[in-house]
């Protein structure tokens, strides 16, 4: 659909987490903060993305390394993040992602991108525990604003409430409790444990793989390839994990991979003696 609007992302990071008694962007649950697991989560699929937060927010160290977008003096709560967003990029729909869901997925973010209906408001995650949309894991596409801008005028605050009283799509989660969020200091606790053992789980036995490099990215790795041992269950993951030791600049998105001399999908699993590539945008043209 060559007119659609391009896919923005917003993390959710203005809140006060009074009963978490502590920041939880700035909680531990994947070895890193729960923020800049959710920015990296995001990034692969969306053009730009960004942190909401509040004014007061704005040099917080958790925070100000990330590119910002501080809320205007409309609506209050995570409807002022969605709506100032809206604002400073008019053209552009937005992923929008609450930082507590430390369950969340790529594969469901991916199939609720796959679902978006750009005719509508917004496409949003059906709620597993009461059938109602799901407001902070949705996409608001630009039509949204003014519902928006009516709704917080009417003093009403609640995004929830708007989609449940608009045409927004609703999508089934394919994966339960992806979207269970965490407030407080017990939830926290569970959550980090389930997680602990999930990864457990899933954590297959260090692989060997040899990776190439092309471009910026040979550049930026001071390498041409290498083979590494990873534990790297796909190629999203291992991408993620170099993205880290080398900086690459370049998201994802970005990126075409390419797994035993054949163009692959970025969740396709990881064996023992595989070949990846990733591939940068060609210059020039």
């Amino acid at each position: 659909m060559s007119n659609l609007p391009p896919l923005f992302g917003l993390i959710l990071a203005g809140g006060s987490s009074n009963r978490m008694q502590r920041d939880k962007a700035a909680l531990t649950y994947h070895g890193r903060t729960q923020l800049e697991w959710a920015f990296d989560l995001v990034s692969p699929l969306c053009a730009e993305t960004y942190v909401s937060v509040r004014e007061a927010q704005r040099n917080d160290p958790t925070r100000s390394r990330f590119p910002l977008l501080v809320d205007g003096e409309v609506g209050e709560g995570p409807i002022a993040g969605i709506y100032s967003a809206l604002t400073a990029h008019p053209q552009a729909a937005w992923l929008i992602i609450a930082c507590d869901l430390p369950f969340l997925t790529s594969n469901t973010l991916r199939h609720l991108i796959a679902h978006r209906d750009p005719k509508r408001i917004a496409t949003a995650y059906r709620s597993q525990h009461d059938g109602l949309p799901e407001p902070l894991c949705a996409i608001w596409e630009p039509s949204s604003r003014g519902a928006l801008l009516t709704h917080i005028n009417s003093r009403k605050h609640c995004p929830r409430k708007l989609l449940i009283n608009s045409d927004a799509a609703l999508v089934d989660l394919p994966e339960p409790n992806s979207l269970d969020n965490v407030n407080t200091p017990e939830q926290h606790d569970a959550a980090a444990a389930m997680l602990s053992n999930q990864g457990g789980a899933r954590a297959s036995e260090p692989k060997s793989i040899r990776v190439q490099y092309f471009a910026v990215l040979r550049e930026q790795a001071g390498r041409r390839e290498e083979a590494i041992e990873t534990r790297a269950h796909t190629a999203a993951d291992l991408y993620d994990e170099l993205k880290h030791r080398y900086g690459f600049q370049l998201s994802a998105l970005q990126l075409k991979v390419a797994l035993n001399n054949e163009f692959s999908d970025w969740q396709t699993p990881l064996k023992q003696g595989d070949a990846v590539v990733f591939i940068p945008p060609v210059a020039g043209g």
